[in-house]
């Protein structure tokens, strides 16, 4: 039934990544933008099912498109996050010996060479967008892609996607995307990507 998406629960408190991600940011991202795309989102469905023609229907492309890629991509971005491990708060930002560390290092080397290659091309995206660690379902290897505004990753299974939007860090780390991208790799959930990788692998929808 269209118009029945609701905002995910975060599965943790609004300071649990900090010093990282600051409980202000992430209160707004959630509440106010997560929330606004879901609205948006439930009411250009509603309109759409109640159009009469193509030209009505075409209209309501850009909404559809921009604000489920906006529900999709942060649903996935929330599970991606974890309290940190060096703050004594949890597992983030550890990757532990298994099937992703493997293909993290035969993809890329190490796990500091992708944090190199994926904080790059994420940092040069003109604007606003994503930046993703994704499976490729044909070599099944992992590969780096950008996607702009809220366009989700349709090319790839997303592993590992991070807003380079503003409302995203720009409270507390300004215009300097490139201390965001550093400080987020502490708060990653490498359990919750791992999961999704072995999916992936296997052939699971995600």
């Amino acid at each position: 039934m269209s118009g029945q998406h609701t905002l995910p629960d975060l599965p943790y408190s609004y300071d649990a990544l900090e010093p990282y991600i600051s409980q202000q940011i992430m209160t707004l991202h959630h509440k106010k933008h997560h929330q606004t795309y879901v609205t948006a989102l439930n009411a250009a469905e509603v309109s759409y099912a109640k159009t009469a023609t193509p030209k009505e229907r075409i209209a309501l492309q850009a909404a559809l498109r921009f604000n489920g890629g906006g529900h999709i991509n942060h649903s996935l971005f929330w599970k991606n996050l974890a309290p940190a491990a060096s703050e004594g708060k949890g597992k983030g930002g550890e990757l532990k010996p298994g099937p992703l560390k493997d293909a993290i290092d035969s993809n890329f080397g190490s796990l500091d060479s992708l944090k190199k290659e994926f904080n790059a091309a994420t940092a040069a995206i003109q604007g606003s967008g994503w930046g993703w660690l994704g499976l490729n379902p044909s070599t099944k290897r992992l590969e780096i892609a950008t996607t702009p505004n809220q366009d989700p990753l349709l090319t790839h299974i997303p592993i590992i996607g991070v807003d380079i939007w503003e409302h995203a860090f720009y409270l507390q780390y300004l215009n300097v995307k490139v201390d965001y991208l550093n400080a987020i790799w502490s708060v990653i959930n490498f359990e919750e990507a791992e999961k999704r990788f072995t999916e992936g692998l296997s052939g699971s929808k995600l």
